[in-house]
């Protein structure tokens, strides 16, 4: 016997169908019963509280069954909610239903262990559905507290080593720097990894909240290719900056005054560096450069204007299968210099955490450019 009762909501706009749900369901000690007349209410009671079973009539006046399970499923902030269509007309659509995100159809007049069946079904896909989720909250959650109690040893673990270098206990031989050295170096890149897969998890759970504060895109693009420019200069490769205005010419020293964006800078900075740290690291000659501009007419952003910021590289470029998983959490790709593949998941959820788009465009053999389109209005 469940530990908690199955609450299952019915929606009809005819009363005496509601009954007969009713006194049907209500007989099993486990199931308790609501009943609403309207999509609207229907959509209300979901909101506020949702069920673990849906019967839902198909055809009903104002919202029916079909527009109320396309809002349920739109709706990203509820659990999944099984949702059993009811109809008492032949010429509804099965094809409809299940498009808009039913899981399951039924012709009224219905046949009663038909009814039970099909909502022991979906009660059972709940269940199993539900304990799924929370394996992965749980998996998750080891893997953020994991994550945050590696972060400490590692940066006491390279201090002492950092000090052991600088002679503080002595002069060691140079191999033995030398391997002090390698050993710093894996140790910051572990620390990275952590750091980002802390983040990723953080951005995952809904657990991140962004500081919004207006800010020139141009200053912080210009702060990050000075960070990684020696990074460039070591690989003899260009990096470069431009900012086009909205009739297409080149600003100089005004730049700075231009671009103004809402959003949490850090967040903002952190996908920039590692868009542009991930175009210096793949490309071995040529050029990284990055053009900001204007667009006027912006598209999947909630504003007219939108800041686009496209960063090009002449590195060996992505192939096309390829590019419909870079940003997969954890997808790395069969580059050799493929990192963890947590980075581009979490620079695509950054990106839309400031209701912009990141996208990629690349070709193999002549390099790739990832553009990076923020809205000009304030983020939430």
């Amino acid at each position: 016997m469940l530990s908690q009762p199955v609450r299952i909501l019915a929606v009809d706009d005819v009363p005496d169908n509601l009954f007969i749900l009713e006194s049907i369901l209500a007989d099993i000690n486990e199931y308790d019963i609501t009943c609403v007349e309207d999509g609207k209410t229907a959509i209300e009671k979901v909101v506020a509280s949702p069920p673990d079973l849906i019967l839902l009539d198909v055809m009903m006046p104002g919202i029916d069954g079909y527009e109320v399970t396309r809002r349920i499923r739109e709706n990203k902030s509820l659990p999944y909610i099984p949702i059993l269509l009811v109809t008492a007309h032949d010429h509804s659509s099965l094809a409809e239903g299940l498009d808009s995100g039913a899981d399951d159809f039924i012709r009224k007049p219905f046949d009663i262990d038909e009814l039970m069946a099909r909502v022991r079904s979906l009660i059972r896909l709940k269940h199993s559905l539900d304990e799924q989720s929370e394996m992965i909250r749980q998996r998750d959650d080891f893997v953020a507290r994991l994550t945050h109690d590696l972060r400490t040893p590692l940066v006491a673990a390279n201090r002492m080593l950092s000090l052991c270098l600088e002679d503080a206990f002595g002069t060691p031989p140079d191999s033995v720097k030398e391997a002090l050295s390698s050993i710093i170096t894996n140790n910051e890149n572990l620390l990275q990894m952590t750091n980002t897969l802390l983040q990723v998890y953080r951005h995952e759970a809904g657990h991140k909240k962004l500081i919004c504060s207006a800010f020139s895109a141009y200053t912080l693009v210009n702060e990050v290719v000075k960070e990684l420019k020696p990074l460039a200069d070591e690989k003899g490769i260009d990096l470069s900056i431009k900012a086009l205005s909205v009739d297409g010419e080149v600003q100089g020293e005004s730049a700075s005054d231009s671009y103004w964006i809402e959003g949490d800078r850090i967040e903002l900075r952190r996908l920039l560096t590692n868009l542009l740290g991930n175009a210096i690291k793949f490309t071995d000659s040529g050029y990284v450069a990055v053009q900001l501009s204007i667009n006027p007419k912006a598209e999947h952003v909630p504003s007219a204007e939108a800041v686009e910021i496209a960063i090009k590289d002449t590195g060996p470029g992505i192939e096309e299968e390829a590019q419909k998983r870079i940003f997969e959490w954890f997808y790395q790709g069969t580059h050799m210099k493929s990192g963890s593949g947590l980075g581009l998941h979490l620079s695509k959820r950054i990106a839309e955490m400031h209701k912009g788009t990141l996208k990629l465009e690349s070709e193999v053999g002549q390099g790739s450019t990832f553009t990076l389109m923020l809205p000009t209005a304030s983020c939430a």
